[in-house]
């Protein structure tokens, strides 16, 4: 065994301590690093960005397997309301398109289930996807639905999202981020809630 003598191992003991406050300090940068104060207006995709990391972190993409991203749902009806008039009240429709974008470019291979058979034209436009059941293609094989729901609150918009197994339902990977209510519009000094309107003081 050898011996070390009291200053010396003092000193080890305090270089252990300034490495350990290094990597501490190195790791909370990082971090910051990671969340930075990002304003919310004009920055959904900042939001479904960081959303989608912690989606497929444990997900790895293949060829073979396919996926289908479905519309972001309020969680209490499991339907679009219109009528609903909440600043993210189109935030459903815009997570289904920021998850396709997000999905392909980490290399998983998504189907567009929204696709017609024809391109449609008319005066003004020319369009291939539809909601029209009738228009709609041959769907191909779907090995996972990627969507979620959404909890509205008075901030903003509690994201739950999700990649399901089509053929045995099971969750193979889940994640949840708060996105603010600015992210569309300015904040409204008038809201309204369960048909109700409410107006917010101004703080200036």
């Amino acid at each position: 065994m050898i011996a070390i003598k009291k200053p010396l191992l003092a000193w080890v003991v305090i270089a252990l301590m300034q490495v350990g406050c290094s990597s501490s300090e190195q790791q909370q940068s990082m971090s910051q690093a990671e969340t930075p104060n990002v304003p919310a207006l004009g920055n959904v995709e900042y939001h479904t960005y960081i959303l989608a990391n912690e989606l497929f972190a444990g997900v790895r993409p293949s060829r073979q397997t396919r996926y289908a991203v479905v519309g972001f749902v309020p969680a209490d009806t499991m339907k679009y309301n219109p009528d609903n008039q909440h600043p993210l009240m189109l935030l459903g429709h815009q997570l289904e398109q920021g998850m396709i974008t997000e999905a392909s470019k980490r290399g998983f291979t998504t189907q567009e289930f929204k696709l017609s058979n024809d391109i449609m034209l008319n005066d003004n436009s020319d369009r291939i996807l539809t909601r029209d059941i009738e228009q709609l293609s041959d769907i191909e094989r779907v090995d996972f639905y990627i969507t979620g729901t959404l909890v509205y609150q008075q901030a903003g918009a509690m994201v739950n999202a999700r990649i399901i197994n089509a053929r045995n339902k099971d969750v193979v990977a889940a994640a949840t981020r708060f996105f603010p209510s600015e992210l569309f519009w300015e904040t409204e000094q008038v809201s309204s809630r369960n048909g109700r309107l409410y107006r917010t003081e101004s703080t200036r």
